[in-house]
């Protein structure tokens, strides 16, 4: 058995934990990020590792982050709320100081190969993960393993243009991330109301709905409808085995039976259309990045690796 130091970097913190090629977790931990400083993100880093290496035989390093990872050469591309980790390289930086082989793969990917490895999708193949926050954010599985893709924009599916509108004579295109992540939720219901979205929030609007409020109830509806018309686009572009959904929405009970109303809408006016996805919710939560980047750390180190998580 073999034990991992894992990472996941996030804006406001790090979380950490020590797990062995089984998936079990051993330790875990967090501590604030530093967005601007990356000699200060390195230090804590190599500190919490320093701290557990020798207790638990740490054999190697596990990253999940935001941004447009390279995982080949172990740099992040793109932009993101940690700005001091885009454009130093992990692998060279971690190894080196460490002298532990490093791996590394962007967080919606590692969320995704988490369910696959124990979750929601351990059955399956071919699985494409949404993840519905402030923006909506994806990754497509294939063969257990992550396609990115010729630009690193595999699984961007909140890019999807779901719709079109005229403002001041112009056609704009709206996309799956402005009609349907939770923060248009907002913004659609603070625009109904005729109110700053200021103070507004998804538990506030799903608690309005639930008490009789017929415009936030509207607006859900409308919600929803944007949700499955955007799965039902994923499923006929890439027919997965099963479509998982992530973020803070995939807490709510009735999630999956409501995209489903809708689904069963849109296959009843689409008649040559038979599949009915398969959608279920994530089952890691939080520690599905943690999984993740593991799952990522062990395929990507070879046939040895391989099988420990066969």
């Amino acid at each position: 058995m073999r034990n991992y130091m894992v990472f996941d970097v996030g804006g406001t913190e790090v979380k950490y934990a020590v797990i062995n090629n089984n998936g079990e977790f051993l330790k875990k931990g967090s501590f604030p990020s530093s967005p601007h400083d990356f000699e200060k993100f390195t230090s804590d880093l190599l500190e919490i590792t320093s701290e557990n290496r020798l207790e638990y035989q740490v054999a190697g390093l596990a990253f999940s982050t935001p941004g447009g990872v390279d995982s080949e050469k172990g740099t992040i591309g793109g932009a993101s709320a940690l700005p001091c980790i885009h454009g130093p390289n992990f692998k060279e930086i971690f190894g080196n100081a460490t002298g532990l082989p490093v791996e590394i793969e962007n967080d919606a990917n590692c969320a995704a190969l988490g369910e696959v490895w124990r979750g929601a999708g351990k059955e399956n193949s071919d699985v494409l993960f949404v993840v519905i926050g402030t923006g909506i954010g994806g990754a497509v599985v294939k063969d257990r393993k992550i396609h990115k893709g010729v630009h690193l924009h595999g699984g961007e599916i909140g890019y999807m243009v779901l719709d079109t509108v005229m403002e001041n004579g112009k056609v704009k295109f709206r996309t799956w991330s402005e009609l349907a992540a939770t923060a248009s939720l907002v913004r659609h219901a603070a625009r109904a109301k005729g109110i700053d979205s200021t103070g507004l929030n998804g538990k506030i609007i799903f608690e309005g709905a639930e008490a009789g409020d017929h415009i936030f109830q509207e607006v859900i509806d409308h919600f929803y409808l944007n949700l499955a018309k955007g799965i039902f686009n994923i499923q006929y572009v890439y027919d997965p085995e099963k479509i998982i959904i992530g973020g803070a929405i995939s807490n709510r009970e009735d999630l999956i039976d409501e995209i489903y109303k809708k689904m069963d809408l849109i296959l009843d006016s689409v008649k040559n259309a038979k599949v009915r996805p398969v959608i279920e919710v994530c089952q890691f939560r939080n520690d599905a990045n943690l999984l993740g980047a593991l799952y990522n750390y062990l395929q990507r180190q070879g046939p040895n690796s391989e099988r420990t998580i066969a």
